[in-house]
């Protein structure tokens, strides 16, 4: 999986995409997703573990989450519902956002 965190206004915006996903257009209906290399890649992703990205994901204030393995990691987790996870052209997505 790569995994990107940013500091941000508003605190740490996370973001995690299966490898595979990266450069890639889902679309369910009027939704339409891109897994664009400048947000979810780049020089500041890195590859990471399950445990790295539990790790992240706790931290973050807002969190995007993308395919299979990465979507499946954080409901395994607990960090996000399945029932809120969108199907999207054959893989997963999820927003996570943490009040604090």
């Amino acid at each position: 999986m790569l995994l990107r965190e940013r500091d941000t206004g508003k605190g740490l915006l996370v973001s995690v995409c299966d490898a595979d996903c990266l450069g890639e257009t889902y679309e369910a209906g009027e939704v339409s997703l891109t897994v664009e290399e400048g947000f979810y890649g780049g020089e500041e992703a890195r590859e990471a573990d399950a445990e790295a990205v539990v790790q992240s994901l706790t931290r973050a204030n807002v969190a995007n989450i993308v395919g299979e393995e990465a979507v499946g990691v954080a409901v395994e987790a607990g960090l996000v519902d399945e029932e809120t996870v969108l199907e999207l052209d054959g893989t997963r997505h999820a927003q996570l956002l943490w009040l604090r």
